[in-house]
């Protein structure tokens, strides 16, 4: 018997539909183990992931009660106490809270009278390369101060000079060490300069500056800026004599 146009379409979608069916029981049949797999290990990793991140939070959370311990204990006078907490992040992961760690354990030498052992840390600061150049920078211009008096001046302006350029972050404290540098080596022709430039620069802590403005007016030289913009030290004009 012959079929009907619409008793034809009919057949023809239940032939497509068997035949997808079989085609997707087949790609099950032949790939379905290896799609489950893939998907287990998806989830699992995403899981890891959460795990490691919750992980690392808890970490940090527990690594800031640590270093505010180590700071209180500071605070109290309790050298020891600070520098046991202090010495527990010194491995830390976490490069802010390892660097501060470190320069607690050197504020806790320093407070217990051992400068040779506050040296030695602040060293291992300024050369670790794992560690931001902020950091680095930090420890050696505070490491200098420490040295300062045993140093020739030429080791403290050799190390310190990079960072008392104009717009240094560290240029009231570098600065200052350089101008007297130069002055132990009987050159107020180039102390002068650098005390003007501290005392120019308004980001300097007031106390630095106005130490640094007084040396550079007693040898000569002007810390005002200049009109035009211009930033070079000039030497102080002289004072107006009386007919």
């Amino acid at each position: 018997m012959a079929l009907k146009p619409d008793d034809g379409e009919t057949f023809l979608r239940e032939v497509d539909e068997e035949l997808r069916k079989e085609q997707m029981s087949n790609f099950v049949s032949r790939f379905g183990w290896w799609l489950l797999g893939g998907l287990f290990l998806i989830l699992g990793s995403i899981g890891g992931w959460l795990w490691w991140q919750t992980r690392q939070a808890d970490l940090a959370a527990a690594e800031g009660q640590t270093l505010i311990e180590a700071l209180d204990a500071q605070e109290a006078n309790n050298a020891a106490a600070g520098t046991a907490k202090a010495d527990e992040l010194a491995g830390s992961d976490i490069e802010g809270y390892r660097a501060a760690a470190l320069f607690t354990r050197a504020n806790g030498q320093v407070a217990a009278g051992n400068a040779p052992a506050a040296i030695a840390t602040l060293r291992s600061i300024a050369g670790d390369e794992t560690l931001d150049e902020s950091y680095r920078q930090a420890a050696l211009v505070r490491q200098t101060a420490l040295e300062f008096d045993s140093l020739q001046p030429q080791e403290v302006i050799r190390r310190l000079r990079p960072l008392a350029g104009e717009g240094s972050a560290w240029l009231g404290s570098a600065g200052e060490m350089v101008g007297i540098a130069y002055l132990k080596m009987r050159r107020p022709d180039l102390a002068g300069p650098v005390f003007a430039r501290v005392g120019r620069d308004r980001n300097v802590p007031g106390s630095i500056r106005t130490r640094a403005i007084q040396m550079a007016g007693s040898l000569g030289f002007s810390a005002l800026e200049e009109q035009g913009g211009s930033n070079e030290a000039q030497p102080a004009a002289p004072a107006a004599t009386k007919e």
